[in-house]
């Protein structure tokens, strides 16, 4: 499948949590497969989220646009269940559908108190990342949901941190961030049952280390030179630009036969192998399956065969 075939001309996508990292991209994606695109988030030109970082949805909605679909960006809490159920309203009175549903609302990276046990974190912290990362997507399900099903053939992507089978075996470095990345992954299976009756689709999905603005940040490299970064954290060979996992939303919602993936816990090194498309640099990088076989097992940092 080619990154620029328009599969998805008159298809509807809500990217709730479009702010950036992912999200911003699986948007950016989806619309250059022809996409009309609602991107929501907290962050806009007038006001910053608790996040604090300062990209906003209305630069991911222009590049929506400029990547050739019809970006829209709407600002939204997605606590806020009026907020959520006024935007529902507002792609059914516009466009009649939705087609495509992507959970990847987050925003608790400031919150998260890695390694450290249960006793010395801070309890309202972590039941805001609890609430932000899980409630959030409970919120937008229950009001989105009656219109994606509306036509058979939806889609839903729950988009988190780890495959289902490494989740279930790994310690993810704080009590909060585990269960939430977990909770995320079981949310895809519950939806899957929900929506079969309806012909609709459910996943969960994960990238690979993701160079996300936050991540290039933290390591003081941009995406043209984020090789750079290995000289600190050599297993960052592994890692992918977000516009990788983008590409695999794209593919999933253009597949006529998406359903054999429902139920099921997908990452984008897996389904690049599966439809074709590769991250930015033209590469496959397989995160999950080097972590397993490579960072796991102590071994030196070495992507050959990996990507």
């Amino acid at each position: 499948m080619s990154e620029t075939t328009q599969d998805l001309k008159g298809r509807v996508a809500l990217v709730a949590g479009a702010t950036r990292g992912a999200g911003r991209q699986i948007a950016v994606q989806l619309g250059a497969a022809g996409a009309t695109v609602y991107a929501t988030g907290r962050s806009t030109r007038e006001k910053r989220s608790e996040v604090g970082r300062p990209e906003t949805i209305e630069e991911t909605a222009e590049l929506v646009t400029e990547a050739g679909g019809v970006g829209i960006a709407v600002p939204v809490d997605h606590l806020e269940r009026d907020q959520v159920h006024a935007l529902v309203e507002r792609i059914d009175r516009e466009q009649g559908r939705l087609d495509v549903l992507v959970n990847d609302i987050w925003g608790a990276e400031h919150l998260i108190g890695w390694n450290t046990p249960i006793w010395e974190q801070s309890l309202d912290d972590g039941f805001r990342t609890l609430r932000l990362a899980i409630d959030t997507h409970l919120i937008t399900s229950h009001y989105a949901l009656p219109l994606l099903i509306r036509n058979p053939g939806g889609l839903v992507v729950e988009v988190g941190d780890g495959t289902r089978e490494y989740n279930e075996t790994n310690y993810r470095l704080s009590a909060f961030y585990d269960l939430a990345k977990t909770a995320v992954n079981r949310l895809a299976y519950i939806w899957s049952h929900e929506l079969r009756e309806h012909g609709g689709t459910a996943v969960a999905l994960t990238p690979g280390w993701l160079r996300s603005e936050l991540m290039l940040d933290e390591f003081g490299v941009t995406e043209e030179n984020w090789r750079d970064a290995t000289e600190k954290e050599p297993h960052f060979v592994i890692s992918e630009s977000p516009a990788y996992v983008g590409r695999a939303v794209a593919a999933l919602a253009a597949d006529p036969d998406r359903a054999r993936w429902s139920g099921q816990s997908l990452s984008s090194g897996q389904l690049a192998q599966v439809y074709g498309f590769t991250d930015l640099d033209g590469s496959r990088p397989d995160a999950w399956r080097y972590i397993a076989e490579v960072e796991s097992q102590g071994k030196p940092a070495d992507a050959t065969g990996y990507r």
